[in-house]
């Protein structure tokens, strides 16, 4: 089968106008593709993420590239999990990359469904997010086993994971992983030990004074306490300026999803004084 180069980059810029953020698709090729853009209440404008094949083959390398515009606000999720198919022995590794930027007191909420590597994908995703002056991030991302239903758990060959955040052209995280569970098995107890499923959450909000951060921390802190228990495992760290991170390994996705939405109700009022709104699915 035919690797797919694909590409989608989009624009989201504040109309003062009508107070309201604009979809401006730059370019799409196949099989990444926007539809349209849905207003959400307060003027963000919410879109969905296609691929048209179904999933990641063998090979394919998918771009995305985000620019959100100075005050607007922007909401990204998938249409489902993203698939990563097996690969043949000697095919290159799928790469998916993305390279996201929010300007002044813009915001962006990335919120997609798991990503789900088959029996013996291969994988590199790379993501570097840079934030101007007053910007905000809410991004999370989760890592299944695989397809729990058909039984495979940790059969993929590779995944590689690099994540990069600065703000104001200042380094605040430079992080890279190697998953390689045929031939380090994750369930070592120095690896994921008896839980199934990883997940980060980012929270970015750059120029908020130390004393919010101290508060919200706090109640993160009490709600990862609180939201912890004998099949999933809460830690909340705080990044070097701007932000906290949150992280969750699971027995089950179920836990994992209610969790990243509790935090991110919490971290939305706390920072914007707003409702999270959870995104409208469509099929």
């Amino acid at each position: 089968m035919a690797e797919n180069h694909g590409l989608l980059s989009l624009r989201f810029a504040y109309d003062s106008e009508v107070a309201r953020t604009r979809l401006h698709v730059l370019e799409q090729r196949q099989p990444l593709k926007v539809v349209r853009a849905f207003e959400l209440p307060g003027g963000a404008a919410l879109i969905h993420l296609h691929n048209l094949s179904g999933g990641v083959l063998a090979g394919d390398k998918l771009s995305l590239e985000v620019a959100v515009d100075a005050n607007a606000r922007a909401q990204i999720t998938s249409t489902g999990a993203t698939r990563i198919y097996k690969s043949r022995a000697e095919a290159h590794p799928a790469e998916l990359m993305a390279r996201i930027e929010v300007r002044e007191n813009a915001l962006l909420e990335y919120l997609p469904d798991p990503l789900i590597p088959f029996s013996h994908a291969k994988c590199s995703q790379n993501t570097a997010v840079h934030l101007s002056d007053g910007a905000g991030l809410f991004w999370w991302e989760t890592l299944a086993p695989g397809r729990e239903a058909r039984g495979e758990v940790f059969l993929y060959d590779m995944l590689q994971l690099g994540f990069e955040l600065r703000v104001a052209g200042v380094p605040i995280v430079n992080e890279r992983g190697s998953l390689n569970p045929v031939l380090r098995p994750l369930t070592s107890s120095a690896r994921f030990g008896p839980y199934r499923y990883l997940s980060t959450f980012y929270i970015c909000r750059a120029g908020m004074a130390e004393t919010t951060w101290l508060d919200l921390e706090k109640q993160l802190a009490v709600l990862a306490i609180q939201a912890t228990s004998p099949v999933i495992i809460w830690g909340l760290t705080r990044l070097p300026a701007h932000g906290l991170v949150v992280r969750a390994l699971s027995q089950n996705g179920r836990d994992i999803t209610r969790g990243l939405m509790a935090f991110w109700r919490v971290a939305k009022q706390a920072l914007y004084g707003q409702e999270a709104l959870v995104p409208r699915k469509i099929y």
